[in-house]
């Protein structure tokens, strides 16, 4: 029997959180809350599609329409994530979910199809590798042999840290979380999201989403907001203040997010994306993770070539170095704009 594709709505949406929990392939980026966050918080219209067999559902696609005048008309699963591809249970589901994908295609009038960190290659499909690696290893439940999971030389920086002044706090506003997050990407040449994006996440995910802040002298310094999803911890947006680094204070931070993970029975450490040669991804090899290598897959229209929307594309270098001078409120005012249309 052939697979039906239909659009999630509201009779599905319980079905598909099941299905999401169950599936191997499937991860955080999967969760139909997803839906209501991007439309939410970025005004892109989506469509979650999920592949049915005999009343059962057998693989989901969350895609996402993004519209830009800067960066493209596109349909990404998932937009605003770092993964979320295809998760399917078998080929049959997966194609099912490919050829729904690819009418949208037509039907929208969109350039190409991006799936970031496909669980299943498609050899006619453009395919660009060595721009990301992802990193995540087990927690050692014993606090000792955890430290002895990090480098010797990193490993003395934590020790520091953790004989010093700092504190760190989770925090259910994510106010300091985001403010820091928007000095942080500023400073990096980067448009930031809105304020009202880490509430929206907070409130659909609730308990899977938290920030945790680290302060001294009751002065926030640096703060990342972390996701949790079955038995991993997954920081995933940060930011600092720019005497962080000095003190210490992010090797903190994560070190203390993995002992509270722990205490709360998670026992991955999933430390998320980052450029090749970038510094968040020397930080993360300086820990002791090795990276594997990200994939994203595109489906092109027509004979176009493949897109490089990335910080490390040369046309974008004079719009980067102009946005690292922008005083921070006219950033935060008009940063938004920009970063709804980045997917």
């Amino acid at each position: 029997m052939p697979d039906i594709v239909n659009d999630l709505d509201a009779a599905a949406w319980d079905r598909w959180e099941a299905f999401v929990d169950a599936c191997p392939e499937a991860t955080f980026f999967h969760k139909a809350g997803w839906s209501r966050v991007i439309e939410d918080s970025f005004g892109q219209q989506t469509h979650f599609l999920y592949a049915e067999r005999d009343g059962e559902i057998r693989g989901v696609l969350p895609l996402v329409h993004v519209r830009s005048r800067l960066f493209g008309n596109r349909l990404v699963s998932n937009a605003f994530c770092v993964g979320g591809g295809p998760a399917a249970v078998d080929d049959q589901a997966a194609a099912a979910l490919d050829r729904r994908a690819e009418e949208l295609l037509e039907s929208l009038n969109a350039e190409y199809i991006e799936y970031r960190d496909p669980a299943r290659p498609h050899a006619d499909w453009g395919r660009k590798e060595g721009l990301y690696a992802s990193f995540d290893r087990p927690i050692e439940a014993d606090e000792d042999a955890n430290l002895k999971q990090i480098p010797r030389k990193q490993r003395a920086v934590v020790r520091k840290a953790l004989k010093s002044d700092l504190t760190d706090e989770v925090d259910e506003d994510m106010g300091r979380c985001w403010e820091l997050f928007a000095l942080g990407v500023r400073n990096l040449g980067t448009p930031v999201f809105a304020r009202r994006y880490f509430d929206t996440l907070k409130r659909e995910f609730g308990d899977a989403c938290d920030a945790l802040t680290v302060c001294r002298g009751g002065r926030p310094l640096t703060s990342v907001l972390n996701f949790y999803f079955r038995d991993r911890v997954m920081p995933y947006y940060t930011g600092a203040e720019p005497e962080a680094r000095r003190l210490g204070a992010a090797d903190f931070m994560y070190w203390r997010l993995m002992r509270r993970a722990v205490e709360r029975g998670y026992t991955v450490f999933d430390f998320g994306r980052s450029k090749l040669g970038t510094g968040p991804h020397s930080f993360k090899k300086n820990w002791g993770f090795e990276g594997r290598p990200v994939a994203l897959e595109f489906k092109m229209k027509g004979d176009r070539p493949l897109p490089d929307v990335n910080p490390n594309n040369p046309k974008y270098r004079m719009m980067i170095a102009a946005w690292k001078r922008l005083p921070l409120p006219v950033a935060n005012l008009i940063g938004p704009i920009i970063g709804r249309q980045v997917g």
